[in-house]
């Protein structure tokens, strides 16, 4: 898949409470895409611009892969339809709060990422970012993000979440300092060799690819 032509896909990662893992999980699909062969640009919709440092880190490196713009909540579909002309997938980080600058954003995309890491208060923060998808008939998937294996509140949180009505990734990435170490480097963790870590974000690119269709 090479080259838009208007037909990329947009997938916008959305969540209410800060720390949830949203630029980690922007930036490591965005480089997961990119490792597959397809043609990708991220968009920074966030006042913070954590998306853009990592960009810019990224270019200080010599990798020079991706295309990048930065937009207000008002210009996101005007950067949306130049980027989908030339890239097969538009990823966009958006700011930690649910109002109407979101639903510009919501509007643009065709899957709506919602983050949810290992606590009850990204739990709680959840149910705003999928009813706002709901009501402008955006399909969403809440990707657990951060998770502890065999701890008690991972654990509830893994079972809270399977008794709700929700579309769920079945790939759940880790908790692990590699995502962070990476992210400061303007790289992805596929970038670092394989691990865990390299099957979890294959996984889960496929896994959102296929709910593209």
């Amino acid at each position: 898949m090479t080259g838009g032509r208007g037909l990329a896909h947009v997938i916008t990662v959305a969540q209410q409470k800060g720390g949830s893992g949203k630029t980690t999980l922007a930036v490591n699909l965005a480089v997961a895409l990119v490792r597959a062969g397809h043609s990708v640009a991220v968009l920074d919709t966030d006042p913070q611009g954590s998306l853009g440092r990592w960009f810019m880190a990224r270019r200080e490196a010599g990798i020079e892969d991706l295309d990048f713009a930065t937009a207000s909540a008002w210009g996101v579909s005007y950067e949306c339809d130049k980027l989908k002309k030339t890239n097969d997938f538009v990823i966009i980080d958006t700011p930690p709060k649910v109002d109407s600058d979101l639903r510009p954003a919501l509007r643009a995309t065709d899957l709506v990422l919602v983050p949810v890491a290992t606590s009850q208060v990204d739990l709680w923060a959840v149910d705003s970012i999928l009813d706002l998808a709901e009501r402008i008939r955006k399909p969403a998937m809440v990707v657990l993000n951060r998770f502890k294996s065999g701890t008690r509140v991972s654990d509830e949180i893994d079972g809270l979440l399977s008794e709700r009505e929700l579309t769920r990734a079945k790939t759940v990435l880790g908790n692990r300092v590699v995502y962070v170490e990476t992210l400061g480097q303007g790289r992805g963790v596929l970038e670092r060799g394989k691990g865990a870590w390299s099957t979890e974000v294959e996984s889960l690119r496929d896994e959102i690819i296929a709910a593209l269709g």
